[in-house]
């Protein structure tokens, strides 16, 4: 346990890893310029970023290429549009930590970014950035075409729509569009159907007149920002009446109450599946009915049909691990087997069989449980008629076909030719230094050949003696 924050590790490097927060230490150092980092892996980002110029990791969806691979990993949800980050006190989730940890901010109510030449405080870094440049005059965006230059990308953006024709400013009433703000401006004056302090309002802030105070977020429609808004508040009106899940927006409160009703009202058209939600649908057509697999791996060429299955897979070439146990130091690459992990906090065993009272925190446990009640035997042999309940027993059984011998008693002269698990016989011979309970060494001394122990014992398989062989 750290004794500065409280921090507890299951291995003694990680916590002497986590005493450099605390100290500051850097041990790897560059040997190639004056970078030194905590952490080795954060060295080798370091060396491949900046002193090779290599970008080994490309994304298999638009050819984007980089030199670290968390930096692939986090792209790649540009495609997936995976959010793993959430909040716990309401429904906003981000695809990057930082973003969430800017986001809990507006719960807390804290502004710790402070301008100190007018007293100015925001939530985030970046709004104080571009508070700044009112006091700097800054304008880093430039025109390519002209000597126009803008202190908000935004301006610049609509500046651009003089040079392209692009008509950027559109009226929501009747769809007319123009490349100029007074344009705009004048035509919604002349809207009878328009609504004069809207019209007011796009004047002198344009499309986007209703602000968020909180965050900056600009919509066309205050009915908009009333939903935005919920974001900050926190406020979640709508409740299902059968569990009490509560939600800020009226269409995904819709969408729970299909969990409820088993409402399934989108139907696919080439077989009996339906689905609660249309996005289910589409994945199902792409994966059932399409021999199309769009999303690829850059790194080794794995393909598949679904965006959250390609995003998953990086992080076996990433090694990040999102998902974090708020009880232990647990990490894992994905949400199901950390929800299998918390089982063993609360000792529960949700999964219960019905035949016999058999309780597990592991469904896949209890289809293997249910094959002895109900006899099945999944796994066939490919060379005889044998089936097992147990891919292990499959495995085993095939090494009658291969000749395969990968037992062995005590020293390398005591070679077994079969094996059981859970049988133990008396030895002929104890081999000498060889060690046992009363004689016998199945279970405590059976060995492979690389060395680790097995549960197999040594002259008996099923109830038949089979020869040892010695080597004298």
């Amino acid at each position: 346990m750290c004794g500065e924050c409280g921090y507890r590790a299951a291995q003694k490097h990680h916590l002497s890893r986590h005493m450099r927060t605390h100290t500051g230490e850097k041990p790897f150092k560059c040997d190639q310029c004056d970078f030194s980092a905590a952490q080795k892996s954060s060295l080798d980002n370091h060396t491949v970023a900046k002193h090779t110029g290599e970008k080994p990791h490309m994304c298999g969806e638009c050819g984007y290429r980089t030199a670290n691979k968390t930096h692939l990993s986090r792209h790649m949800r540009t495609h997936t549009g995976e959010k793993p980050y959430k909040c716990d006190q309401c429904d906003y989730s981000a695809t990057v930590k930082h973003h969430l940890i800017d986001h809990q901010i507006r719960h807390s109510g804290e502004k710790p970014y402070m301008c100190e030449v007018c007293g100015y405080r925001t939530a985030q870094k970046f709004n104080l950035s571009r508070h700044m440049r009112i006091h700097t005059e800054e304008k880093p965006y430039k025109c390519d075409q002209c000597n126009y230059s803008a202190s908000e990308r935004s301006k610049l953006d609509k500046h651009l729509a003089k040079h392209t024709g692009k008509k950027v400013y559109k009226c929501d009433d009747c769809g007319y569009r123009t490349a100029k703000k007074s344009n705009f401006s004048r035509h919604m004056r002349t809207r009878q159907k328009c609504n004069f302090k809207r019209a007011n309002l796009i004047k002198n802030f344009g499309e986007k007149p209703y602000l968020c105070g909180e965050c900056g977020y600009r919509t066309a429609k205050k009915d908009h920002l009333t939903e935005h808004l919920k974001i900050h508040t926190g406020e979640k009106p709508f409740m299902c009446g059968e569990c009490g899940y509560r939600s800020a927006h009226k269409c995904h409160l819709s969408e729970h109450m299909k969990t409820h009703t088993g409402e399934k009202p989108f139907k696919c058209d080439q077989c009996d599946y339906s689905a609660a939600q249309k996005t289910h649908m589409d994945r199902h057509i792409v994966a059932k009915h399409s021999d199309e697999k769009p999303y690829i791996c850059g790194e080794c060429g794995y393909r598949t049909t679904q965006k959250a299955h390609l995003s998953q897979h990086m992080r076996i070439h990433t090694g990040e691990k999102p998902y974090k146990c708020d009880q232990c130091d647990y990490t894992v690459a994905h949400k199901s087997s950390l929800n299998d992990h918390m089982l063993k906090h609360t000792g529960e065993n949700p999964y219960k069989c019905g035949e016999c009272g058999y309780k597990t925190a592991k469904k896949a446990n209890l289809f293997r449980h249910m094959r002895t009640h109900t006899g099945e035997k999944p796994y066939k042999c490919d060379q005889c008629d044998y089936s097992a309940a147990q891919k292990c027993a499959l495995d085993q059984h095939m090494r009658k076909h291969t000749g395969e011998k990968p037992y062995m008693c005590g020293p390398p002269e005591f070679t077994v030719i079969g094996a059981q698990v859970g049988r133990e016989r008396q030895c002929e011979t104890i081999p000498q230094g060889l060690s046992g309970r009363s004689g016998k060494h199945g279970r405590q001394t059976g060995l492979r050949r690389d060395g680790r122990a097995t549960l197999g014992s040594c002259n008996s398989v099923s109830g038949t003696r089979k020869k040892t062989t010695t080597k004298k």
